[in-house]
């Protein structure tokens, strides 16, 4: 499993219902709702995505779209530890409606999703084999109670002829983050689409660059990761030796 989601979606219904009815969002009333929900940051027109794709854009963009009865932010700033402690302009954006928080990284099989009804948090969920469970707030979803019950222990594949060490976790956070995605927002990352399932890769997103003028400018970011890329020394390679041990191979 690679996925990775770093997503909102306000709505007055029903999320997978409504988004069956969209397609290409409207530029100018997604930039609107963009306005609203980043006061303090310049924003400005980029290349777009869609739903399937754009779920995890790049540092410093974000993937947006904005129909009637529902919205959708794509954006790594929402991957928080704490959903709970999304911030309360946001929340507060989600009166009368429902607001859904999707988030996993597959690097750290780390998953984080919340749910508010007219901005009462009434689940949220944050939890990675290195941490352990980081948040538990409100009752498990329907989706969630096979993975409680045991019912969808986590896999341990054995390697090298030794005994592997129990997963840290009863399940496997990336399996229930796409149970959860599909349970919320009506689609999945990974996996085997069912026929009732939205087709998010026709949902078209725009494109924002988005800058915070009091946090950390992304071309600076940029510039620090390429220097620090120019300092490394060049590359290793290895291979297996007939003992089992890594022999270095000599540059390419």
């Amino acid at each position: 499993m690679g996925a990775k989601t770093g997503l909102l979606v306000y709505a007055d219904d029903d999320v997978p219902g409504l988004l069956q009815q969209v397609g290409a969002a409207d530029l100018e009333q997604t930039s609107v709702m963009m306005r609203r929900l980043y006061p303090s940051c310049e924003i400005e027109d980029t290349d777009g995505s869609d739903l399937y794709e754009g779920v995890y854009p790049p540092d410093g963009t974000a993937y947006a779209g904005s129909w009637p009865g529902v919205e959708i932010i794509c954006d790594q700033r929402v991957m928080i530890d704490f959903p709970s402690q999304l911030p309360r302009h946001l929340v507060a954006a989600s009166a009368g409606r429902r607001l859904v928080l999707h988030a996993m990284h597959s690097v750290v099989d780390w998953l984080a999703f919340a749910v508010w009804e007219d901005g009462r948090l009434i689940r949220s969920l944050s939890l990675s084999p290195d941490h352990g469970i980081i948040e538990n707030i409100g009752e498990p979803l329907a989706f969630e109670l096979p993975y409680w019950a045991g019912g969808r222990p986590a896999d341990v594949i054995p390697w090298s002829g030794e005994e592997e060490e129990p997963y840290a976790l009863p399940f496997h956070p990336l399996e229930l983050g796409e149970d959860a995605l599909r349970a919320l927002c009506g689609f999945i990352k990974e996996g085997m689409p069912e026929p009732g399932d939205v087709d998010a890769e026709n949902i078209e997103l725009r494109g924002f660059r988005v800058r915070d003028p009091n946090g950390s400018d992304l071309a600076e970011k940029e510039a620090e990761l390429r220097r620090a890329m120019e300092a490394m020394g060049p590359p290793r390679f290895f291979t297996m030796g007939p003992d089992g041990l890594l022999v270095e191979q000599g540059g390419f």
